[in-house]
């Protein structure tokens, strides 16, 4: 008999993950379209996501630094899934806010050029 006993990882459970999106500001000429902010789950707040047009349309970019000739993002999803979730609501917020936007009869560049001055969220306090 051998003492070798094989160790498995613990199967971790996916819980269900809160998006929340908030437009900071929308922008109609360069390819920057919007800065956002997101939420995960009402404790971790994720600042500098971008709508960018892209060669294929637009697409959700996570804050990111550059090493070399290429980008890094500080922080990403480790799922498919979650990436999708993520994807899905941030853009979704985008086309809202431009539906805001036409609604209140304001072109997406009167809103453009102002950056929010509250918080993406509440200040939560310990």
């Amino acid at each position: 008999m051998s003492d070798h006993t094989e160790k498995t990882a613990p199967v971790q459970e996916q819980l269900p993950t809160s998006v929340a999106v908030k437009i900071h500001s929308v922008h109609t000429s360069g390819p920057l379209l919007a800065n956002a902010s997101i939420n995960l789950n009402g404790c971790f707040a994720v600042r500098g996501v971008k709508v960018v047009q892209g060669e294929h349309g637009p697409f959700v970019s996570m804050p990111s630094y550059k090493v070399g000739g290429e980008y890094k993002d500080v922080c990403y999803p480790f799922t498919k899934e979650l990436r999708d979730q993520i994807n899905t609501a941030v853009m979704d917020a985008y086309q809202q806010e431009l539906a805001q936007l036409i609604q209140r009869g304001q072109t997406a560049a009167d809103h453009g050029s102002q950056e929010a001055q509250e918080p993406p969220f509440p200040q939560q306090t310990m």
